[in-house]
């Protein structure tokens, strides 16, 4: 039996972005690859309902899983807890558990200086990241209680280390950090096990930024010391499958930094 066999997976921003030599282009879907490996039924959202589609089709074909795939948008116009609410109603109705709560996806205006920022940019930020994290624990939170199971929250080294022109998608990512650990002092009594993954990963809108802001990315961008980039799926995927273990209930509250597929607790 694989390791995840007969548990739900929550991912969002898990839709098929691959990159040119075929491997996972993003952190969502190479996450999702690596938890439908080990046999989890998956829940995946996102804007783009092609990538969402193409995901569900791989994976099923590919894994013998099931994936519910759903479009859903946090956004400043948005009911944004009645969209959180309605993916996680939509996943119990389905699959009537939920063991781990990933939450991945993240927009931003990278490039731009804070001087620049407008508020729209601000805003694209702080709701698609930390607005959404935020819904999505209160959302998920009675039933993982139910499951003793697993948040993993996604923050950032734009943070940790101030990135140039990065202001929003840092901002957002602190806050994503600060609220999982009080998520896991609130959330240990419930055997709830809460983590934050600050990855470091070749994907398809690191190659993109390269190529909009080759200045920008220069400066923030370097090749860790184990000389790559970590991959989506073997490397910041497989972390996330066994941060679902519950021999790794005494890490709750830690945060995970991943350079390369080095990690490391600061």
């Amino acid at each position: 039996m694989s390791f995840l066999q007969g548990k739900v997976a929550l991912i969002t921003g898990g839709g098929r972005v691959v990159l040119s030599n075929g491997k996972s282009g993003s952190i969502g879907y190479g996450i999702a690859t690596a938890y439908a490996k080990e046999g989890a039924n998956l829940v995946i959202t996102g804007r783009n309902k092609s990538k969402l589609d193409g995901a569900k089709q791989e994976l099923e074909d590919k894994y013998g899983i099931k994936v519910l795939a759903l479009q859903a948008d946090i956004n400043s116009h948005s009911d944004n807890q009645a969209i959180a609410k309605g993916v996680v109603d939509q996943a119990i109705k389905e699959f009537g558990r939920l063991d781990v709560l990933i939450n991945n996806a993240q927009a931003s205006a990278s490039g731009v200086t804070l001087v620049d920022h407008t508020p729209d940019q601000f805003d694209l930020a702080i709701y698609s990241g930390l607005y959404a994290a935020f819904y999505y624990m209160q959302a998920a939170y009675p039933y993982l209680k139910e499951t003793a199971g697993s948040v993993i929250n996604f923050a950032s080294g734009a943070g940790l280390f101030g990135n140039y022109g990065q202001c929003a998608y840092a901002a957002a990512k602190e806050g994503i950090r600060g609220m999982s650990r009080v998520a896991a002092t609130e959330w240990a009594k419930d055997n709830i096990n809460v983590n934050v993954v600050c990855p470091l990963a070749w994907t398809a809108k690191l190659e993109q930024f390269k190529e909009a802001f080759p200045d920008a990315f220069k400066a923030n961008v370097h090749i860790p010391p184990m000389g790559h980039f970590g991959d989506a799926e073997k490397e910041i995927g497989r972390v996330c499958v066994q941060l679902a273990s519950p021999d790794f209930k005494y890490m709750t509250g830690e945060t995970l930094t991943l350079e390369g597929g080095l990690g490391q607790r600061p």
